[in-house]
């Protein structure tokens, strides 16, 4: 036992001496790499591909690794310069290495390109069922003589692939694709060659879903048995029914397996119900109406013809609402339906009290300039107060025409777009109406981003009505004017013509209001904002004077839309001690 033991102590002396020896210092490796000589996309290239400029952060860099490295880089300059056609591309490679540890590592890379290799010949061919078909270019896109750019070439056949597939060559193929660039020459040849196949065509359509009837499932399509083959017309048709929300899944399908003799492609369209019951509870604030509770109950679909149904409540201190919008589709059931929506409205606000109800029967249609427009009747029943005066009961049978367009890159938080709404309506007091009147408005509103933090919002709202009298328009179809959305700095329907006597607002029957706010992303999701509101509600019966506010306010662009809260002075007017009223207004929701 004791000889053993002698034997292990020297080993065990020798562990704990090394144990015991300080660790040599290290230091991370600092890298500094530049390459002279190229701009633009040509830099660009260099730098993705140079394996020594991605290791530039990484941590654990040793001097082997940076020497292994910089060998490897001429080699991946003169690759990613090769894909814009230089071929001759001289590099003097220079690593200086640092006398201390702690010292910078310094790559520089002075490249030459010289000149790109240039396109000699072409061998360009069409064969084929389609060769004559002038969706195929006559010529190909890379002519003699122009610098051999391989990302012009890949474009130029992917160009080729698309237009075969869209024209419903199917089987196309190429037989024979390459570049052959010889460097002794200096000289680039370009070699395609395409066979169409026979080009083919949508035969029938067949529906697997058991919800909707056939003959509205087939008002969705919009291609008929025999038109050209094309796989964007198929997207554009799954599109359309998830885009109805009848379905939560749609599998369109071409049965390849039996093409007919004259090369016809089934379509087989496999559709999943949707949930048929939408819900959806929400609450708001703001200053025109203080908080809000909404509730929203949308039934997907009522029938096997696609009529839908929903249905809101809208409930604040100030004006409640209840509206139920049944649709039944039309000829293009996307753009095309017919609408009936009762309404019942209850105001109490700065100028009104009472109830508003209405029945509306209208055709919407969307044009081909992405108009939507309704054409409808509207029956109208008011039992409203203004300020102390009694209620006044009217009835009224109006037609109503409105065109409305809205376009935005963003519907929540929108950077760049517009609103517009045109509207006319009327009545005559021989038609279920106890008074005449034609009224006509226009409303817009417009955002555009700039200089990349700034955007410029502007809104106006014209308005105008032909009647003998202002008493002979419902408090309804009276312009007021003031509130989140009108005049800041006044409260809802706090402008517009007043009462001789009493000073009292009672409406009127032009109406014209106009803004203009400027506002400045400051970090992240806010923004601040600077703007002027001016414009009011006219009646020629009553006097009438241009009110205008200015004020300032932030913003915080939520995922519902952005949060608002701007302070608006009414410099238009003043205070018992000369000061402009002052109004905080706190909006949500999306700009357009």
């Amino acid at each position: 036992m004791s000889w053993r033991g002698g034997r292990a102590a020297p080993w065990i002396a020798v562990s704990l001496t090394l144990g015991l020896l300080p660790l040599a210092p290290t230091w991370a490796l600092t890298l500094n790499v530049q390459v002279e000589g190229l701009s633009g996309p040509h830099a660009a290239n260099v730098l993705a591909q140079l394996s020594i400029e991605h290791a530039r952060s990484d941590s654990d860099l040793t001097a082997e690794r940076i020497t292994a490295l910089h060998r490897r880089a001429p080699e991946q300059i003169r690759a990613a310069l090769a894909p814009f056609g230089f071929y001759r591309v001289e590099i003097a490679a220079q690593l200086d290495r640092p006398a201390s540890g702690a010292e910078v590592w310094r790559a520089h890379y002075r490249v030459t390109p010289g000149e790109p290799v240039r396109v000699a010949s072409v061998d360009y061919q069409i064969t084929g069922a389609g060769a004559a078909n002038p969706v195929f270019p006559k010529t190909f896109p890379l002519t003699v003589g122009a610098v051999l750019n391989h990302a012009d070439y890949e474009q130029a056949k992917s160009d080729i692939r698309y237009a075969a597939s869209a024209a419903g060559y199917l089987d196309y193929q190429f037989a024979e694709h390459l570049v052959l660039v010889d460097l002794v020459s200096y000289e680039a040849h370009i070699v395609l060659h395409v066979i169409t196949g026979p080009q083919y065509r949508f035969g029938a359509v067949r529906f697997e879903q058991d919800l909707l009837d056939e003959s509205l499932l087939n008002r969705y399509v919009r291609f008929k048995p025999g038109d050209v083959y094309n796989p964007d017309a198929l997207l554009g048709l799954q599109g359309r029914l998830l885009g109805s929300e009848y379905f939560s899944d749609v599998e369109i399908m071409p049965l390849k397996d039996e093409i007919s003799v004259d090369n016809r492609v089934p379509i087989q369209v496999i559709a999943q119900r949707n949930r048929a019951n939408k819900y959806r509870i929400g609450l708001g604030f703001a200053t025109d109406v203080g908080p809000r509770l909404t509730l929203d109950y949308q039934r997907r679909y009522l029938n096997s013809y696609g009529d839908t149904l929903r249905t809101a409540l809208s409930l604040s201190p100030t004006l409640s609402q209840w509206e139920l919008d049944y649709r039944i589709p039309l000829r293009d059931p996307v753009r095309d339906y017919l609408i009936i929506k009762p309404i019942s409205t209850y105001y109490d606000t700065a100028t009104r009290l009472g109830w508003t109800h209405s029945l509306q029967i209208a055709h919407s249609s969307l044009t081909a300039g992405g108009w939507r427009r309704n054409i409808g009747l509207d029956y109208r029943y008011e039992n409203v107060a203004l300020y102390d005066h009694d209620s006044a009961i009217t009835s009224e049978l109006t037609p109503s025409l409105s065109w409305s367009k809205t376009v935005a890159d963003d519907p929540v938080n929108t950077q760049r777009g517009y609103r517009i709404k045109y509207s006319v309506v009327g009545s005559l007091e021989s038609v279920v109406s106890e008074t005449s009147y034609l009224s006509a408005q226009l409303q817009f509103k417009g955002v555009r981003r700039f200089a990349q933090d700034y955007r410029i919002i502007a809104r106006a709202d014209l308005g105008a009505t032909w009647a003998q009298n202002l008493s002979d328009l419902p408090a309804g179809r009276r312009f007021y004017a003031g509130g989140d959305s009108s005049l800041r700095g006044w409260d809802f329907d706090g402008l517009g013509p007043r009462d001789p006597v009493t000073q009292e607002i009672i409406g009127g029957r032009y109406l014209a209001v106009g803004s203009l706010e400027l506002e400045r992303r400051l970090s992240g999701q806010w923004s601040a904002a600077i703007f002027t509101d001016f414009g009011n509600a006219f009646d020629p019966d009553y006097e009438h004077s241009i009110a205008q506010s200015v004020g300032f306010g932030v913003r915080w662009a939520s995922p519902i839309g952005p949060v608002r809260c701007d302070l608006a002075f009414g410099v238009s007017e003043s205070n018992a001690d000369g000061s402009p009223p002052a109004r905080l207004h706190i909006v949500i929701g999306p700009d357009l």
